[in-house]
């Protein structure tokens, strides 16, 4: 009898030349890094282009000098990833040490595919024009075309490569409904993280649900000033991924409801188990930066949302890598 290749095993067609589409998709992958990627490089040896006179972040040159040597080294993550998806190397590259980049890029990546579309979506149909009360100079509105942009191509092509390479190596993980599923796939530790992230997440859930309906509870003076119509967008967004996030979770470790797909409720799962967790943790770090303004540090509240999405995406990630471990060993 033929032996299912497990989580861990290469593919049989590791040393297949990848197609012209593979090699497209790559190629739009590594070049969507290059904006992001030389402006961080320009601004590292001391450039301002696209920094307007009087940006906070002229003001502590040296830490977003080291700020911006961390966020090119991420980038140029991607290059690698590209790469990786790509290669006959890759398909015998382990299988943690894809997944963990991968998961992060993706939760980075996510909210600003759809999060920056609709921000510019409800500007357009508001006609709001940042009518709040003017905020310190940041960066050119160009810049963020072009930084969003470049994010967006490279969300569409990786995660395109992704899925192409995970269910050539994968696939057989995610086939059927969650009928199919064992229960031993859905043992009591996956349901115990699944549990933890759902009461985790209802703070973290409830503030973004307040923030994004208009409430200012827990908000600074400062914040609520310089509120606008994106700042409500991104709440919305930061909710609906949590709610997304345990919501698949749970169906998935209970099987429930059963004729929904397994590869429907790991993407959904993966992605917004990322989105939360990835995007938590960066919001928790900036947090933490030292300020000797008192106005412009984060409110104790908002960081506490931003400690639940983290330990929430994380809890959820920790259950879809216990389900893949258990799925792989069953089959």
């Amino acid at each position: 009898m033929t032996e299912t290749p497990s989580l861990t095993a290469p593919a049989p067609a590791a040393d297949r030349r990848p197609s012209a589409a593979r090699r497209a998709l790559r190629a739009t992958a590594i070049l969507a890094c290059l904006p992001y990627i030389s402006l961080k490089v320009a601004w590292v040896a001391g450039s301002e282009l696209g920094i307007p006179a009087g940006s906070v972040l002229l003001e502590r040159r040296e830490l977003m000098a080291a700020v911006n040597a961390v966020s090119v080294v991420a980038d140029v993550l991607v290059v690698v990833l590209a790469l990786l998806l790509t290669q006959a190397w890759g398909r015998r590259f382990p299988a943690w040490l894809l997944a963990l980049p991968m998961w992060a890029a993706t939760g980075l990546l996510a909210p600003i595919m759809t999060g920056y579309p609709g921000q510019l979506a409800v500007a357009l149909l508001s006609g709001d024009e940042k009518a709040a009360a003017p905020a310190e100079p940041f960066l050119d509105e160009w810049v963020f075309g072009v930084v969003y942009g470049g994010f967006i191509l490279q969300g569409l092509a990786l995660g395109t490569l992704f899925t192409l390479y995970a269910r050539d190596r994968w696939g057989h993980l995610w086939q059927g409904r969650l009928d199919d599923l064992s229960a031993r796939t859905s043992g009591p530790g996956a349901r115990a993280l699944a549990v933890a992230g759902a009461v985790v997440a209802l703070v973290p859930a409830t503030l973004h649900l307040l923030w994004a309906t208009g409430s200012t509870t827990g908000l600074s003076a400062r914040l609520i000033a310089e509120r606008d119509s994106d700042d409500y967008v991104l709440e919305a967004q930061r909710f609906g991924f949590l709610a997304v996030a345990v919501a698949f979770t749970l169906f998935l470790v209970l099987r429930r409801p059963t004729r929904l797909r397994v590869r429907t409720t790991l993407a959904l799962t993966w992605t917004a188990s990322g989105a939360a967790g990835c995007w938590g943790a960066y919001l928790s770090l900036v947090a933490l930066l030292p300020d000797p303004d008192p106005a412009k540090q984060v409110p104790g509240l908002v960081q506490l949302s931003y400690a639940g999405d983290m330990i929430t995406g994380f809890l959820l990630a920790a259950c879809v890598a216990l389900f893949l471990r258990r799925r792989s060993a069953g089959a």
